[in-house]
Formats: structure tokens, C-alpha cells, sequence
């Protein structure tokens, strides 16, 4: 099967046990997955991957997470051409309602601006927020998750997401 690269950036930990999870699904379908956290990593060490999952959360008025934010001038210098992008982000759909999961639609617009091709987009159907730089539509850029508002939905949500997600990045869902 494949190798995936699973990229996160956490303070709190949720992102961290977000990411564990996704792993673990990807995995029981036959996948390979390396989970990194993007903390000093260069360019070389995503670029490598064909098939790339990268999570992070959005703070408070759309700010990016930390180790994020070091990254980006390391993620503008990689050609994603021929590789598929999945992404998936935490964020407060109430209380930064008007920057909900703003961290995806930043990190994603890089990723189509250097040639990548993004897959894993999620319906905005059940979330109470008013804006997001992550959505385009009907849809997000990726899987945007509430920890703090809706973490009922939180498992349901990532099973279907990497269901979707490894189906479009023409991989077998059998067991996840």
C-alpha cells in the first residue's frame, strides 16, 4: 500500500490526538503512515511524501498555531505538482466564529499555488460559524472539527473523513 505523511502541529494536544486517530484509521486500511510533528521540520522532510495529511488548529482571531507558522516559509518553497493534500483542523466555531478552522484555508492556498491537488473537503452542513478562511462554498478545505463545542460528532466525522480521503487519494477503505 501507500505511504502517507501525517504533518501536525499541536499546543494543547487535541490536534496531537486528532492526528493519532487519523493515523490509526489510515493504517487499518493497509497504509503506512509516518506522523510527524511539524516542530523544526524542513521542506525535504514533506516533501518526500506523495500523499500527505497535515493537521492544525486555528487560535483565537485566526492565528496560526506556532510550529505552523515557522513553517510556512518552508512550505511556500515546496512543488506539491503530483501529490494530494488532505487537511483537517480544529478550531472554536463560537467563540472565534468569524475565524473558524482559518488555519486550512491559509496552509491549503499554498498548497494549490505551488501545483498540489486537495482532497478531503467537508461539508459546512452542521457548524454554527460565520466566516472561514477555509471554506469555499458548501464545503471546507478540509475536515474542521469543534473539540470544544461538538466533540460528540468528533469520531463519526473522522471516520467518514478518512473514508473519503483515502477513496480520493485512490487507496482502499476496507477497514477503516
Amino acid at each position: 500500500m501507500a505511504t502517507i505523511g501525517l504533518f501536525y502541529g499541536t499546543d494543547t494536544g487535541n490536534t496531537e490526538r486528532t492526528a493519532k486517530r487519523i493515523k490509526e484509521l489510515l493504517e487499518q486500511a493497509g497504509n503506512t503512515v509516518e506522523m510527524q510533528e511539524i516542530y523544526k521540520k524542513t521542506k525535504d522532510d514533506m516533501a518526500k511524501y506523495d500523499l500527505l495529511v497535515l493537521g492544525m488548529p486555528t487560535w483565537y482571531d485566526g492565528e496560526l498555531q506556532g510550529d505552523w507558522e515557522a513553517y510556512i516559509d518552508e512550505m511556500k518553497q515546496i512543488d506539491f505538482s503530483g501529490k494530494k493534500v488532505a487537511f483537517f483542523g480544529l478550531g472554536d466555531q463560537y467563540g472565534y466564529a468569524s475565524y473558524f478552522c482559518d488555519a486550512l484555508g491559509v496552509f491549503a492556498q499554498i498548497v494549490e499555488d505551488n501545483k498540489g491537488t486537495l482532497v478531503g473537503f467537508w461539508p459546512v452542513a452542521g457548524f454554527e460559524h460565520d466566516y472561514s478562511k477555509a471554506q469555499r462554498g458548501d464545503k471546507f478545505v478540509g475536515l474542521c472539527l469543534d473539540v470544544d463545542n461538538q466533540d460528540n460528532l468528533t469520531e463519526e466525522r473522522t471516520q467518514a473523513w478518512v473514508k473519503q480521503i483515502l477513496n480520493e487519494m485512490g487507496l482502499s477503505a476496507v477497514s477503516a
